[in-house]
């Protein structure tokens, strides 16, 4: 099973991870991906000033935007 944490801290949700956790539960779904990936949400991984961040399967992304959420998914899911 894959796991994707999202930055929920008030500073990356604000930049663009509200967008980002749309998409990527849209991904999940449009892909069939529902009992083979795990989204979770995170309260603050620690790197505000390089967000908005996400974690796939333990390696952490920064300034993750809408724009490049879908390739970076194709590459790990």
């Amino acid at each position: 099973m894959k796991t994707i944490k999202i930055c929920m801290g008030s500073s990356c949700f604000a930049r663009a991870n509200r967008d980002n956790l749309s998409l990527i539960e849209e991904y999940i779904k449009s892909h069939g991906l529902e009992g083979f990936v795990r989204l979770e949400g995170s309260l603050c991984l620690g790197n505000c000033g390089d967000g908005p961040n996400v974690i796939i399967d333990g390696k952490m992304y920064h300034k993750v935007l809408p724009e490049n959420i879908v390739q970076l998914l194709d590459e790990h899911l």
